[in-house]
């Protein structure tokens, strides 16, 4: 065994309360190095009497490591343990104090998780685990109410620039939830809507009016009513790292320097704020003048922004943020935001936008979930030809074992949104490689979300070509990828293993595209199988139980001496289910 791979800390997601009561463990080893690993679990103040021996499963691999997982549910809310590393004739022991390979003498070099404490157990909200999101650009998705459009305004459908309007707003969103409700959808998350003079709204100058251009207040709280009549949540943008330049507090600044009451709301480099050869004397968002950035450590700011996130969760009955350019503003912030969110609205679901590796903002004091922009890299580099189905695999289990299990159950995954190119575009216009991304979204592990538009088959480019109109005219629509995206929301919304049962790849080799993998809980199993090539192919794995049933179709399906064969068109994909026996 190689020992430097071996890696287990008593923390953050490699020993963490999944529940109550229930402590979920994880060791890391070199890739194909390791035939078992045990964990020796027992109390310390009662070793004889509770001691476990409990078998690990290798729950995922990278390029480099395996993962091993197991969950214990201590009689007593302690734990002390240690790990057993078998290969052939080698046994190690993975303890407090390090690597040995004589037999431990527990509890006294054990690791600990001292106890099962309720207020520290990571909680995310049930919902989220059942929600299917829709991302909605409210001045692109509908024109509810002309008489409020912005001068000037273009027609509906016409070429996006990042200046341009063409009239879209909240009455617009709520003459068309019959539609998301047809297509099942859950969740709606909507970009920002605040007054700001911009069309996407990122830019704001006052936190508590509704844009007159979309409505007003009380048509917010109207579609929220809507929403939560149809059982469908809301969850708005929170824009608190930078405002807009026309921001009151950042025009006293400008006007009185040093001497604002304000000037500590904001990072001032140097006075008077300005712009010098095109960089701002102040810090921004980038290096956008027009969007200054708060100094969120100041108390006056945070009280007053606290007050923000508040307000619209009390006023409206909010079901939560998506919090804008999250990882550039202070923890400390965010702790208190979310106690302040969490205890308006216990149920509150509080997405960062982070584009990297977000545990520190996932261990239960800031935020339930982020945007899983790598997720989406991840697949659609391998849905595009870009990769093998061993290095897909191996990419996704990375993603996997970044943060804990309670986590994985609402990272917001999606194939696209305002910042990224259309999904349609990213395949190249094929519609079948964009319904195997679909496919995957919806049978993997995590919240998913549509980008508004992608169901009828939308294209563009990044900014701003991605954020084009709605199309409303169903003759203009893809009503059979309309249609495909409805069945598939369905089946997901249908079966909870999908939604919370084990993720694991069966079939992911070297050179080869296509792709077997399975998801299971303790009544039903999935297994799912793609042809990510332009060729038809024929896929086997040994399957012992002849009660499988294709999932759309519901035709059995059964396998031959031990063998299922499932022959495919060219980048098509079956989903098989069957029934557990108890």
């Amino acid at each position: 065994m190689l020992l430097e791979a071996l890696y287990h800390v008593p923390r953050d997601k490699w020993a963490y309360a999944y529940d109550s009561t229930t402590i979920h463990l994880r060791i890391r080893t070199k890739r194909d190095d390791v035939e078992q690993v045990v964990a020796m679990t027992g109390d310390k103040y009662d070793w004889t009497g509770t001691y476990q021996e409990l078998p690990m499963e290798k729950t995922a691999h990278d390029r480099m490591f395996d993962y091993w997982e197991v969950a214990v549910r201590p009689k007593f809310k302690r734990l002390s343990y240690a790990f057993k590393l078998t290969a052939g004739t080698e046994t190690v022991y993975l303890l407090d104090t390090g690597i040995q390979s004589e037999s431990p003498q527990p509890p006294g070099e054990c690791f600990e998780f001292p106890y099962i404490h309720e207020n520290e157990v990571v909680r995310v909200p049930e919902w989220a685990k059942q929600a299917v999101f829709y991302q909605i650009m409210p001045e692109r998705f509908a024109n509810g109410d002309p008489s409020n459009d912005p001068k000037p305004v273009e027609a509906w459908g016409g070429k996006p620039t990042r200046e341009n309007y063409f009239g879209g707003d909240l009455q617009g969103i709520i003459d068309h939830l019959d539609d998301l409700t047809d297509l099942g959808i859950t969740a709606i998350y909507l970009t920002p809507l605040f007054l700001a003079p911009s069309n996407h709204k990122y830019d704001t100058v006052d936190y508590k009016q509704v844009d007159p251009h979309f409505g007003n207040n009380d048509l917010l709280r109207e579609l929220v009513e809507h929403c939560h009549n149809r059982g469908i949540r809301v969850v708005l943008d929170a824009v608190f790292n930078h405002c807009g330049e026309h921001f009151p507090p950042f025009q006293d600044v400008l006007k009185h320097g040093e001497a604002s009451p304000y000037a500590g709301w904001f990072h001032v480099n140097q006075f008077p704020a300005r712009v010098e050869n095109g960089i701002p004397t102040y810090d921004t968002f980038g290096f956008f003048p027009n969007m200054p950035k708060f100094n969120t450590a100041n108390p006056e700011l945070k009280k007053y922004l606290l007050e923000v996130a508040e307000y619209w969760i009390k006023e409206i009955k909010l079901d939560g943020w998506r919090l804008d350019v999250a990882n550039e503003i202070d923890h400390s912030f965010w702790r208190e935001f979310r106690q302040v969110v969490k205890q308006a609205n216990p149920e509150a679901y509080l997405i960062g936008e982070v584009w990297s590796d977000s545990l520190n903002w996932l261990l239960g004091d800031q935020f339930d979930s982020v945007m899983n922009y790598p997720f989406a890299d991840k697949v659609l580099e391998f849905f595009n030809g870009g990769v093998d189905g061993a290095a897909f695999s191996d990419e996704m289990g990375a993603l996997i074992m970044r943060y804990p299990h309670q986590t994985n159950e609402v990272i917001f995954n999606m194939l696209g949104s305002h910042d990224t190119p259309r999904l349609l575009t990213r395949v190249g216009g094929d519609k079948r490689k964009l319904k195997l991304c679909v496919v995957f979204l919806f049978t993997y592990i995590g919240t998913p979300c549509l980008f508004y538009g992608d169901e009828i088959g939308l294209t563009g480019e990044g900014d701003p070509d991605c954020r084009k109109c709605m199309e409303w005219d169903r003759s203009k629509q893809d009503r059979e990828l309309y249609d495909f995206y409805k069945l598939m929301i369905r089946l997901r919304k249908q079966h909870p293993a999908l939604r919370h049962g084990h993720f694991r790849f069966l079939h992911a080799e070297p050179g080869d595209p296509c792709i077997v993998y399975e998801r299971m809980d303790e009544k039903m199993h999935f297994t799912v199988w793609m042809n990510n090539t332009p060729k038809p192919v024929t896929l086997t794995h040994p399957m012992q139980t002849s009660d499988w049933r294709d999932a759309l179709t519901e035709e059995a399906v059964a396998p031959t001496n031990g063998v299922m064969s499932i022959s495919l068109d060219p980048y098509g994909f079956r989903i098989l289910y069957r029934h557990i026996q108890k």
